[in-house]
Order: structure tokens, then C-alpha cells, then sequence
């Protein structure tokens, strides 16, 4: 729960009392390598903050596999379109491995902004940094270069390059596993 404490401290103007009542309505869970936290198609129904582990965000298009991000421990991760709006998800989140997952669900968080509106502030906020990571994803894949993705990825995100396959990550790059490697081999 440290790494968890450490983002919520990184919010000052939230009460102590608010804080401690957010902690609360999270629960501990562990998943496996496989194990898939949000499955496409059906809704999601909580937000999961990663204490250790990692996991892989994608979807399945004409039998191929598209990583579309990574969430590594200390960070939140949920089908978000389906958590905000209610409707089925459009991906799969599945652990790369073993996960210690803390995590809310949508209806103890809707209550939680009711009580302490200081805590829909701090979920603004969050959501906030999801889609500018969004953003920056949707730029590095259309506008660098093979090898300046790889690049960034390595400088930005080494830690994916340790836990994921070179599939995902090929696919995550938006590239082919050939490409990926004529550019890991010039590197």
C-alpha cells in the first residue's frame, strides 16, 4: 500500500479524512501471469491500482494480437471507455505477471465523490494523466520513426523491455517483430 500512499500524497489539498475513507473501499487482489483483469466485451467494473507486476492492455483484429499500452506497478489501469461509460469494453487487460493489484469499484467510487468531492478532484486528475499518456501514445506510433519509438521506449519505459515479449512490444511499437528486430540489431 506505500506506492498507493505516495500517489495519494502527491495531492495535497485532499483531507487526511478523505484520504483514509478512499483507502478503505479498495480491496487486495492477486492475479497470475494470464490472468485477464478487464475482458472485451463486458464492462469494467473496477479501477485497479498495480503495486507490483505489470500488465498489457490490447485487442484482437483479424486473429491479431495489438498491445495498445503497458501499466507497470504504481499506476492505475482499467478499460476506462467502459469504466466511464457503462458499455463494454473494447479491450482485454491481461497480467504479463504475477500482479498485487489494489481495486475500487465503479459504484464505491461514485459514492466516494458524493462523500468527498475533494476525491472526484484527485480521479480528474488521473484520468487526466491516462489521456495525455493516450496522446503521447497515438504520436510516437504516427509520427517517429522505428527506430525513434524503440528509442523512446528504452529511454522513457525500460522496464517493458525487461517484462514483455517481443511480440507485444513489436506491437505496442506498432512494427512488425522482423522490423523490431533489424532496429534492436542496429542499436
Amino acid at each position: 500500500m506505500k506506492k498507493f500512499e505516495e500517489i495519494l500524497g502527491a495531492y495535497p489539498n485532499v483531507s487526511l479524512e478523505a484520504i483514509e475513507a478512499f483507502k478503505s473501499k479498495f480491496e487486495s487482489a492477486t492475479f497470475q501471469r494470464g490472468d485477464l483483469l478487464e475482458k472485451e466485451g463486458q464492462v469494467a467494473n473496477y479501477l485497479y491500482f498495480i503495486q507490483e507486476g505489470a500488465a498489457r492492455s490490447f485487442y484482437v483484429r483479424d486473429k491479431r494480437d495489438i498491445t495498445i499500452s503497458f501499466s507497470l506497478d504504481g499506476e492505475f489501469v482499467t478499460s476506462m471507455y467502459s469504466f466511464v461509460t457503462r458499455k463494454g469494453s473494447y479491450e482485454n487487460i491481461e497480467c504479463i505477471e504475477k500482479c498485487s493489484c489494489l481495486k475500487i469499484s465503479h459504484e464505491d467510487l461514485q459514492k466516494l465523490f458524493l462523500s468527498y468531492p475533494e476525491i472526484e478532484h484527485v480521479y480528474r486528475l488521473i484520468l487526466e494523466r491516462y489521456y495525455i499518456a493516450l496522446e503521447d501514445q497515438l504520436v510516437f506510433t504516427k509520427f517517429k520513426s522505428a527506430k525513434d519509438r524503440y528509442l523512446e521506449l528504452i529511454e522513457n519505459r525500460p522496464r517493458i523491455i525487461q517484462k514483455a515479449s517481443v511480440g507485444q512490444i513489436a506491437s505496442y511499437l506498432d512494427m512488425s517483430i522482423e522490423t523490431l528486430s533489424r532496429v534492436r540489431a542496429k542499436i
